[in-house]
């Protein structure tokens, strides 16, 4: 630190619905740990997808699989990802890359992000090649139709997923 100079804390919001949490998410939430001070894990409402797990799950979920990590923290929010990552004073947004496929997506997504606000970046992480093929929806097909789930997301998500199964009938 310069003498006299504040240090500026690195904020970072990791957005996402994580309907469920996978292990792909928890290895990219692991990485960008690393790289900021401060990562808040967004858990956003998804108009277009209709939920397996409610709110209130979700967010529990992230906070027992993070729980290890220091300056990590998870919370709700509503609304424009880029109006919530002004009120938070967030430089950075964090996304995970799975395969080519999501780079389209997630460039449009920055792209417009920066129109929106261009002080705030958009940092993209490679998940980890054994976790390229995991996304949330394939979690939950193979959790509703009774295959093996639980080596697709962390523990505590589990018990969760299982948990919604039943409220389902479809345990």
């Amino acid at each position: 630190m310069v003498e006299g100079v504040a240090h500026m804390h690195r904020i970072a919001i990791y957005p996402g619905s994580f309907d469920p949490p996978t292990l792909g998410h928890l290895d990219v939430i692991e990485r960008a740990a690393r790289l900021f001070d401060r990562l808040i894990i967004g858990v956003g409402v998804n108009t277009s997808k209709a939920p397996f797990l409610t709110m209130d799950e979700r967010v529990e979920a992230l906070r027992a699989c993070t729980s290890h990590l220091p300056g990590v923290e998870v919370e709700l929010f509503h609304g424009l990802l880029i109006d919530y990552v002004r009120t938070k004073n967030a430089k950075a947004i964090v996304r995970g890359l799975r395969a080519t496929a999501d780079f389209d997506y997630e460039f449009q997504m920055a792209m417009v992000n920066r129109r929106l606000a261009e002080e705030i970046e958009t940092v993209l992480l490679m998940t980890k090649w054994e976790h390229s093929y995991l996304s949330s929806s394939i979690v939950r097909e193979v959790a509703l139709l009774g295959g093996d789930f639980t080596g697709l997301v962390p523990p505590a998500v589990a018990d969760m997923v299982a948990e919604a199964l039943r409220r389902r009938g479809s345990s």
